[in-house]
């Protein structure tokens, strides 16, 4: 008979560093232009991760909403709430936090949904 036991088990591993850092990193990259949004959604297709999807869904509706800035008074207004967005949606990225901008956040979540999946 084996009477030596294999050590337990941790249910509960904490996730790696490396992986907490890239979901932090496609967060963040993809608020910095256009450019930036381009190398988010690549270096998110290499390593798929839940809040670099949330964060290029966020941006994804933060860039098709800024399309109607073209509206000539209307569009400075819009402009400049859409800049507002942009800077809580990238605080909640350097956070790490999953949080959708305000008013118009969970409606991108919702018809953006299986994008960067």
């Amino acid at each position: 008979m084996d009477t030596t036991t294999p050590p337990p088990v941790s249910a509960s591993a904490p996730p790696p560093v490396a992986s907490v850092s890239e979901d932090k990193t496609v967060a963040i990259v993809a608020y910095i232009t256009l450019i930036g949004f381009i190398a988010a959604i690549v270096i998110n297709s290499n390593k798929k991760t839940q809040l670099g999807a949330f964060h290029l869904r966020q941006m994804l509706g933060l860039f098709l909403t800024g399309i109607i800035c073209i509206i000539p008074l209307l569009g400075i207004l819009i402009a400049l709430f859409l800049f507002v967005l942009w800077i809580m949606g990238l605080l909640s990225a350097i956070k790490g936090e999953m949080k959708p901008v305000p008013l118009l956040g969970g409606l991108y979540q919702k018809w953006f949904g299986t994008a960067f999946n």
